[in-house]
């Protein structure tokens, strides 16, 4: 009897944004859950390896991209890899790259009757002159580098000087900076696997320590900074609203696979949705895996259904 072939995967993590840290903390947790009787794993960092990978193309029957930010999360690898074709999981070049443009995803969003919060992009003026801001959104406001993730640049500016301190931050970390109306209220998120039936995943609620003001790099990625409640603490109203958003906001996006959505449940019980993540953080205690292990897929599981999903789209 012959040893049935394993399926090649080339996992991609590390590359250039500032979230390189996290890819490569994500990757080693991917590589420890991985069905090793099912696949076989040749790890890729794009920083150095992309003519590699362009190598070892026909070697290759799935690509994992497990990059955050720009050159990962924007359909430029995606990109990439099509023209190799080679099959990866998750958001294509399209859905990639509508997601991780902050302001487009919220025009698309608005355009679906999906709830945001009142926004505007910023100008280079507005460094030095941002009251007029005022005149058309309310304080506080939250100001964030359109394609940045992880919070990297974000602030929350409580008058006009630290909304000009904020937009000056965000410059430093993109060329387009959005300032958004703070909306008070639980920070929930929700999780949706699938290509063509989807299959939201129960909301977890984040809560920051009491030194953060808001869901920052370090409440994020430091042990302990921030609490997570899986399921959430929500009536079954707002958790099948929650869900059905999600699910709106990955079909609006045109994505595909997987993706997380997080949101605010405001004060008023209103929902209002903040972005939509393309590459989920995927560290056996991230967001969506633990989402998952609630809904009965252990994280070596969600690893197997994400790279059949992948290779089911490339034959669709």
């Amino acid at each position: 009897m012959t040893e049935k072939k394993k399926i090649r995967v080339a996992l991609l993590a590390g590359g250039r944004s500032g979230e390189r840290e996290v890819s490569l903390a994500g990757a080693a947790g991917f590589e420890a859950a991985i069905d090793r009787e099912k696949y076989s794993l040749t790890r890729y960092d794009p920083k150095t390896d992309l003519v590699r990978i362009a190598q070892d193309a026909d070697s290759i029957d799935v690509a994992f991209i497990l990059l955050h930010g720009a050159y990962g999360e924007d359909g430029t690898m995606q990109g990439f890899l099509e023209l190799l074709g080679i099959p990866y999981q998750g958001a294509g070049v399209l859905g990639s790259g509508l997601a991780m443009d902050k302001n487009m995803a919220k025009i698309v969003y608005r355009e679906q009757g999906l709830p945001v919060a009142r926004w505007y992009m910023a100008v280079e003026a507005d460094k030095v002159d941002a009251a007029h801001i005022l005149e058309k959104l309310s304080l506080p406001l939250v100001v964030k580098p359109i394609r940045e993730g992880s919070s990297l640049g974000m602030s929350v500016a409580a008058d006009l000087d630290s909304l000009q301190q904020g937009i000056c931050l965000a410059y430093e970390h993109d060329s387009q900076v959005m300032v958004e109306e703070f909306i008070k209220g639980k920070e929930i998120t929700v999780g949706v696997l699938g290509n063509e039936e989807l299959l939201a995943l129960p909301l977890i609620e984040i809560i920051p320590g009491d030194e953060f003001e808001f869901f920052d790099f370090k409440a994020k990625y430091e042990k302990g900074a921030s609490k997570e409640i899986c399921p959430a603490d929500v009536d079954v109203v707002i958790t099948r609203t929650a869900q059905k958003h999600a699910v709106d906001c990955h079909r609006a996006l045109q994505l595909r696979g997987y993706s997380r959505t997080d949101m605010i449940l405001a004060e008023d019980g209103q929902l209002y949705i903040l972005e939509t993540n393309t590459i989920p953080g995927m560290t056996p205690t991230s967001l969506l895996p633990q989402a998952a292990g609630v809904a009965g897929l252990d994280f070596t599981a969600l690893i197997d259904r994400l790279l059949t999903l992948a290779m089911e789209s490339s034959r669709a």
